[in-house]
């Protein structure tokens, strides 16, 4: 069974389409980073699984049930936009009202529980006015994990954090997944992040799903690149490129694409007179991989 199955789903504002028949599936137990430029469609599908907009067509089901159930609606948390949380009120305070509004029966126990898995034990009295984006981030995770939800929602929640931040969250998703077996819906920018956690990935563009992978299909897929330096840049490039299909000089090295021997690439510099000072092999990573996805479709 799939957390979310959407087929054509479809959604337009004043006669301009955000969506524009949308198919997605995210496995159970996934973390599912949902990727696309601003305007693309992301959060208004997000909001269409949440219930807060209404589709023009298509059918949305969230474990095999309709969207609209009442059963399955009460298994989604979500934390799109900002936490809603009353600046002056302390963490607690702020999770208590929601624990009342969700009509939670063991709201303390809840609450300390939520607050644990978000690493804020600690700062449960501070009032959310003083707490640092990164607490706010968590906070608003902690508001959408009462009541233990199996799916968890999540709009750019890793955007605008420092380092420490990032990490702090990559470590609450992986927790959220591993150990009480919630399924992550993500969408951000920051792709070198989301390349650390992600299990599954929705491309989107102009509402419309261009691909679906899994990490294993986009670990299959990466183009294999030996990086490598000189004392004669422009030199080695373009002696390189008589030799080898594809060559660019990005990020201050010499890129060698498809090649996966780097002894030959060395051995032929040397007898071109070219001295290598570093040289090493890598793949394209998720950010690249999905500019060269993008300049392709634009170039289709």
């Amino acid at each position: 069974m799939n957390a979310i199955e959407i087929k054509n789903l479809s959604k337009s504002f004043r006669g301009m389409y955000a969506l524009n028949n949308l198919s997605m599936t995210v496995p159970v137990g996934s973390i599912y980073g949902f990727i696309g430029e601003n305007g693309s469609g992301k959060s208004t599908t997000e909001k269409l699984i949440c219930g807060h907009l209404v589709p023009d067509s298509g059918e949305i089901k969230l474990f095999g049930k309709d969207y609209t159930d009442a059963g399955v609606r009460v298994r989604v948390g979500a934390l799109i936009e900002n936490a809603g949380c009353f600046p002056s009120s302390s963490v607690y305070q702020n999770l208590m009202m929601q624990a009342i509004n969700l009509g939670l029966s063991n709201r303390e126990e809840e609450i300390d529980r939520v607050l644990k898995i978000v690493r804020m034990e600690e700062s449960k009295f501070i009032k959310f006015k003083s707490c640092s984006l990164g607490m706010k981030q968590r906070i608003g995770i902690a508001m959408a994990l009462l009541g233990n939800p199996a799916l968890l929602i999540l709009d750019e929640p890793i955007n605008g954090l420092d380092t420490d931040g990032m990490r702090i969250m990559r470590e609450i998703l992986v927790d959220i997944t591993k150990t009480y077996g919630c399924t992550v819906l993500i969408s951000s920018h920051i792709l070198g992040e989301l390349e650390k956690i992600a299990t599954h990935y929705g491309i989107i563009r102009g509402g419309k799903m261009i691909m679906e992978l899994s990490a294993s299909d986009m670990e299959s897929r990466a183009r294999v690149f030996t990086s490598l330096k000189t004392e004669n840049m422009q030199g080695a490039l373009k002696t390189l490129s008589k030799k080898y299909a594809s060559v660019r000089l990005e990020q201050d090295y010499i890129r060698v694409y498809d090649v996966d021997n780097t002894e030959e690439i060395v051995e032929y510099l040397i007898k071109q007179n070219f001295i290598v000072s570093e040289i090493k092999k890598n793949k394209i990573g998720l950010e690249e991989y999905y500019i060269e996805l993008m300049s392709k479709k634009e170039n289709a």
